[in-house]
């Protein structure tokens, strides 16, 4: 591919184009989301490229979209609220996130954070997570294909981790890889799922149980 022919996939057309992401943003600003500086990172990143080119004229509706792998792109307003949550008005330095898939919302928190690790068990998912972020020029994301469930903590602490699938119980040994007054944000349940944020404190762990969403299931283990 020529970068023009490049730099015109990124900057979009009709229902691609930067006129349709800003009514994307404002539609999540309008569901609640209040974080100006997430609302920016939705406006600057070009969801669509991050899905398959037939699927690009939905990219900015308020739905999730399959990407293959039997996996999702979730919906924009849960990208926007699961980094706000993780934001919490706050500077990130370090940020881990669970489950790259198609590689939009480790973009997002790029540009909310100052370094973001991200692990992928599916190695299809991962290489072509790779090639969308370098397209894109991200150069503060490091990918890993791996089991999320053992996190990074070579890489740690964290000042925030964000799951992108539903686990069955709290992960403790994520929780542990948490900095003091950093969250983990993640959606919790089988059937019935909420996102359930949780911070680190001097004296241990508090528990916030929020929205009902729907994810896939976080599973173990790596796929070649």
């Amino acid at each position: 591919m020529g970068a023009d022919t490049m730099n015109s996939r990124i900057s979009g057309i009709g229902m691609t184009s930067q006129r349709t992401r800003l009514r994307m943003v404002e539609r999540v600003r309008d569901q609640g989301v209040k974080d100006e500086l997430v609302l920016a990172a939705m406006s600057e990143i070009p969801r669509h490229i991050f899905v398959d080119e037939a699927l690009a004229s939905r990219a900015y509706d308020d739905v999730s979209l399959p990407i293959g792998f039997g996996q999702t792109i979730s919906n924009p307003f849960t990208v926007a609220r699961m980094v706000e949550l993780a934001r919490n008005g706050k500077t990130l330095g370090k940020v881990l996130e669970v489950g790259t898939g198609c590689g939009y919302q480790a973009a997002v928190l790029s540009r909310v954070a100052r370094g973001v690790y991200s692990i992928e068990r599916l190695a299809g998912l991962i290489s072509k997570a790779r090639v969308r972020l370098r397209e894109l020029g991200v150069r503060n994301i490091k990918l890993k294909h791996g089991d999320g469930h053992a996190g990074l903590p070579e890489a740690g602490p964290f000042d925030a981790i964000v799951i992108a699938a539903a686990a069955t119980h709290l992960p403790e040994l994520l929780a542990g890889q948490l900095a003091e007054g950093g969250r983990l944000v993640l959606p919790l349940g089988t059937r019935e799922q909420r996102l359930v944020v949780v911070e680190r404190g001097a004296e241990g762990f508090t528990q916030s149980v929020l929205d009902e969403v729907k994810f896939v299931p976080m599973l173990a283990g790596v796929s070649t």
